[in-house]
């Protein structure tokens, strides 16, 4: 596609931006600073920023996108896709785990994250840092996309003959419009999760294994395997069930159903084919689910079914897997905050 010039790039691809089952996309030079989020419906999206920038800057060296406030960047690569290709994109995983909530914006689009088939045009990120200001430079992958021809998710029937085949998780497997998963509220140590501090310091995204996680994050303890998310609050929580995605498919996390509680169970919600693939350095890896709740407190349970995986077959499979090779942060993973915290 990029050398068919069905994806342009403002600078030439870097290493690595091609993943598994995506491409990575790249924040452009120049940033927005918007009054509201929004979707352009029938215009452009020059054409409906005029309605709501306030002001805009050249993200240069480094810019600093703060907490609380919505910034619209267009990105270096566009689209010209074929009539029969779409598009889906996702927020990166350590995006998510930051609470970076990112989402794609076409011209023209009645939904984030979705590219119509046939699309031909620019592309934009919305950002808007939830728990911690970020700073961000020029080239900084923030989200992906992923180009679809046809039906690729699995049904029950074939999402069951493929555990069968590859044993999806460990234990039991749950199937009902994809694969069911739940919350580990019972770890060795008490400790089954992270939440986010609600005055901190600024997280520059180049700085890798940097950051002490004791000055942004608090960690959540738990002797009855049972806890209370406040409103407002984002947690780091992770799955009960090790998932894995086999190397033919890809996995997206979506709601178990449209509404299993006052709270959003994932920002990120992608699986590479892979994941937890034994032949990957995975043998299976848990999934880290970034929780934000809405309205009022909720009682959260060891086991309580809060997503599910839709697989998705891939029209071929990769070349690299996700894992090693990769030097993926997090193949084999528990429950784990962004690369950028020290682990040690």
């Amino acid at each position: 596609m990029l050398d068919a010039g069905e994806i342009a790039c403002a600078a030439p691809p870097v290493a690595g931006q091609v993943q598994p089952a995506s491409l990575d996309l790249r924040l452009g030079r120049r940033a927005y600073r918007v009054r509201a989020s929004f979707l352009p419906g029938p215009a452009t999206v020059a054409e409906r920023l005029a309605d709501f920038e306030m002001h805009s800057f050249d993200l240069g060296d480094g810019a600093v996108l703060e907490k609380g406030c919505v910034y619209l960047v267009p990105l270096m690569e566009a689209l010209a896709l074929a009539d029969d290709v779409s598009a889906v994109a996702n927020a990166k995983s350590s995006t998510g785990r930051l609470d970076l909530f990112t989402r794609l914006i076409t011209d023209r689009a009645a939904e984030f994250d979705r590219v119509a088939q046939g699309y031909a045009g620019p592309l934009y990120a919305e950002i808007s840092p939830r728990s911690f200001s970020v700073l961000v430079r020029p080239g900084m992958r923030l989200n992906q996309i992923r180009f679809r021809r046809g039906v690729a998710a699995l049904d029950d029937t074939a999402l069951r003959a493929l555990h069968a085949r590859e044993r999806l998780v460990g234990g039991e497997a749950h199937i009902s419009d994809g694969l069911a998963f739940s919350v580990d509220l019972d770890l060795p140590d008490g400790r089954v999760g992270w939440r986010a501090k609600p005055h901190t310091g600024l997280i520059d995204l180049d700085r890798i294994n940097h950051y002490a996680a004791a000055d942004f994050w608090e960690p959540v303890i738990t002797t009855d395997r049972r806890i209370i998310l406040d409103p407002g609050a984002f947690y780091i929580l992770v799955s009960r069930e090790a998932v894995h995605v086999p190397p033919d498919y890809a996995a997206e996390m979506a709601p178990y159903v449209a509404m299993v509680g006052e709270f959003r169970v994932h920002y990120a919600g992608f699986f590479d084919p892979g994941f937890g693939h034994a032949g990957a350095g995975g043998a299976g890896s848990r999934g880290v689910l970034e929780v934000r709740c809405h309205e009022a407190p909720f009682a959260l349970d060891h086991g309580q079914v809060v997503g599910r995986l839709v697989y998705e077959r891939m029209a071929e499979r990769p070349e690299i897997l996700y894992g090693g090779a990769l030097g993926s942060n997090y193949q084999g993973q528990g429950l784990k905050l962004s690369k950028h915290f020290r682990t040690g």
